[in-house]
């Protein structure tokens, strides 16, 4: 089976996914800067859940370069992840508007830790349909990036219950260790960017 249509379906439910949290963000009812500050927590919850998206996009992006083909298990496996995806926007809101309160905060971080899991099953049945010899093995090898992501993620919903601004630092935390690009598939496949020219 052919990989074009399941990277044509997740780029539009991914582009939905965006368009759905923006459309979550309300204008202050006053003019003043006062009612801005006011919608900070929203706010960064919004940019912080457009980062996680644009890394799933861009991580799935690069994945599928390596794939020749998908069976019907590769398709449930990325309706597995999209589904948790289309959840971010939910929580997102539901966290924003309630000013990192526990139990959205809680919920963020289930749904992201459940996005890294469908993300580390779709890898995995990836690899099965190509082998473990394939460039995608390859260049995933065992996985450290992803595996501590996710032992993060437990981490900070367990601290949730001590200060969930704790947890909010670890979500971050993650975002920035995913949001340099992952290079372990352009450096396989050889199609890493270039140096630049001075």
């Amino acid at each position: 089976m052919e990989k074009g249509r399941l990277e044509a379906f997740s780029d539009g439910v991914i582009a939905i996914i965006i368009t759905i949290m923006v459309l979550e963000l309300k204008v202050p009812l006053k003019a003043d800067i006062a009612s801005l500050l006011l919608l900070y927590p929203v706010f960064l919850s919004y940019i912080l859940s457009f980062i996680y998206v644009g890394i799933y996009w861009n991580n799935h992006h690069h994945t599928v370069q390596v794939v020749e083909s998908v069976n019907g298990t590769i398709l449930w496996a990325n309706m597995h992840l999209l589904f948790w995806l289309s959840l971010i926007p939910f929580v997102t809101a539901w966290m924003g508007e309630n000013h990192f309160a526990l139990w959205p905060v809680i919920c963020y971080g289930i749904v992201l830790l459940m996005n890294a899991i469908a993300y580390a099953i779709l890898i995995f049945t990836l690899i099965r349909h190509h082998g473990k010899n394939s460039l995608l093995a390859q260049a995933i090898g065992k996985d450290r990036k992803g595996n501590i992501s996710i032992v993060i993620y437990a981490v900070a919903i367990a601290f949730s219950w001590l200060n969930s601004k704790i947890s909010i630092g670890l979500y971050i935390l993650v975002a920035c260790i995913w949001f340099i690009p992952d290079k372990r598939i352009e450096k396989k496949i050889g199609i890493a960017e270039p140096p630049c020219k001075e």
